[in-house]
């Protein structure tokens, strides 16, 4: 398996990320946002505070410096990590609409960027989550729209899995704040499309905070779909809406760690492991946290 990390949660300045990653071993680069030029034409809903643009926003140009700035420092970029169809409803979205045309366009323009920079995958997102997709005895009437939502959304889905095939890249869909929140929906999704371009990232503590903790059961139910996988650690408090991010071997995640990576090297595992840099230390930032954080990523997965 390959060790990876996003940049951004590094230095928004990606030559500096690279640097860092050099410096700590690590081959592999994940990109989500970049200090760069945004592509206006692109540019959707409000700004994040994170360092840099949303990578599927950013003119084409910047791929070009990233691919020289990879060979620069011997760094090979793994994922380009858009939000393309992040937060967009599904009960309200047609695909003729045009918030559904935008999402497809920073699409293909991530592919566009994978395919400069020589990143094998891209990630796509999810779509709005709806609260209650199935439902019995009343709930599907009530509270899923007569269990007429998991149809629209593949409905919506597949021609982002058509564009994969048409593009011949792998496009990975992570659980999340989304349609996706468990590995379980991850699969019925991969199935309803049946298409091998659409893949799995594994967020296993965004699943967690819906609910499905990293058991190796989980694991064994999604082990053929899963390319990328996202690690940080925390404690979370559903009821409150709280998430406290803490050190990699510190929170609820830890005692499944080990056990995961046990099994991904017995299954010879070749996707990347990547840490998804957002602890911030008292009185550090995320950049002092992908210090500590690395070096624990690569002991349990190294």
């Amino acid at each position: 398996m390959k060790i990876t990390a996003i940049t951004n949660g590094i230095s928004g300045n990606y030559e500096e990320a690279c640097r860092v990653l050099r410096e700590t071993g690590v081959r592999y680069a994940e990109i989500q946002h970049l200090d760069g030029e945004q592509d206006p034409a692109l540019q959707a809903g409000e700004a994040r505070s994170v360092p840099g643009v949303p990578v599927e926003t950013l003119k084409i140009e910047e791929a070009y410096r990233v691919r020289d700035l990879s060979r620069q420092y011997g760094i090979e970029p793994a994922l380009i990590t858009s939000h393309a169809f992040c937060g967009v409803p599904i009960r309200s979205t047609e695909i003729s609409d045009p918030v559904y045309t935008l999402h497809m366009r920073q699409l293909k323009n991530a592919i566009a960027f994978a395919k400069i920079t020589g990143a094998p995958m891209v990630r796509v997102m999810c779509f709005a989550k709806q609260p209650v997709t199935f439902g019995s005895h009343g709930a599907g009437e009530w509270l899923a729209n007569d269990n007429t939502v998991w149809d629209k959304f593949l409905s919506l889905f597949r021609p982002i899995a058509e564009l994969a095939e048409t593009e011949q890249i792998t496009l990975v869909v992570e659980n999340g704040n989304g349609q996706i929140c468990s590995s379980y929906l991850m699969r019925k999704l991969a199935d309803g499309l049946g298409s091998k371009r659409i893949r799995y990232l594994w967020d296993p503590a965004n699943a967690m905070y819906y609910g499905e903790m990293p058991t190796l059961e989980v694991y064994e139910s999604i082990r053929d779909i899963l390319s990328h996988i996202h690690i940080k650690d925390c404690v979370a408090d559903i009821t409150r809406s709280y998430m406290d991010i803490c050190e990699i071997g510190s929170g609820e995640l830890a005692q499944y760690l080990p056990p995961l990576a046990a099994a991904l090297r017995r299954d010879g595992y070749q996707g990347c492991v990547s840490l998804e840099n957002i602890y911030c230390p008292d009185g550090g930032r995320c950049a002092d946290g992908y210090r500590l954080d690395i070096r624990h990523l690569q002991d349990i997965f190294g």
